[in-house]
């Protein structure tokens, strides 16, 4: 029997899961809690498998109490499920040490394949993400989606990340300011996203920003 503790600061949340694996015969909700702080206590208390975690959490938020969670429980498997963006987050978590992300508005199904996936020792994505990542169970690194990128396209997003404008980054880089504004529709492309302000978002997360 898998056990899992539920993280999330809506009871509606902890509630609905506890009820969904009631009378699951694979996995277990032993307890749930409403902070991140609150985690620690009950995994020196109780034997957990699987933390499945909201990233928005009073006190701590679950992307900081997971990197000091591994320092002490290695292997402990922490799922992310969060309301927020995928292809924005996914790439932080893993890195911080999750084995996977999932999506609120995945259906329940895919909350118990995404459990018994991180319990076996696999990486959860959505099928998009692990395609875009180049994902497999073997846990190649996330930085794999980026190698995609070329030393041109990283020049641009650094600048356009430190709040340069087209035009400048024309210039320091001597190019024209449509070749600039063809690098930045390829980076929308290949990181996903639709906007400059997510675009910085992805870069900041990946490190790939000067700051």
């Amino acid at each position: 029997m898998i056990k899992v503790l539920v993280v999330d600061n809506h009871p509606i949340v902890r509630t609905g899961l506890e009820l969904l694996f009631e009378s699951n015969p694979e996995i277990q909700v032993i307890g749930s809690v409403g902070s991140g702080i609150e985690i620690f206590e009950f995994i020196r208390r109780n034997a957990v498998d699987v933390v499945v975690s909201e990233i928005d959490l009073p006190e701590l938020n679950g992307i900081t109490a997971l990197r000091a969670i591994k320092k002490e429980h290695q292997n402990l498997k922490v799922l992310f499920f969060s309301h927020h963006p995928e292809e924005i987050y996914a790439i932080s978590v893993l890195k911080a040490g999750a084995s996977g992300y999932l999506s609120k508005t995945e259906d329940t199904d895919t909350i118990k394949e995404a459990i018994l996936k991180v319990y076996n020792g696999g990486i959860y994505l959505s099928s998009n993400m692990s395609k875009h990542l180049n994902y497999n169970d073997t846990k190649k690194s996330p930085s794999k989606m980026y190698k995609r990128l070329s030393t041109r396209e990283v020049e641009v997003l650094k600048l356009l990340s430190s709040g340069k404008k087209n035009k400048e980054i024309a210039q320091e880089l001597d190019i024209n300011e449509k070749t600039v504004s063809t690098y930045k529709a390829r980076l929308f492309k290949k990181l996903h996203v639709t906007n400059l302000v997510d675009l910085i978002h992805q870069a900041k997360h990946l490190e790939l920003t000067n700051g």
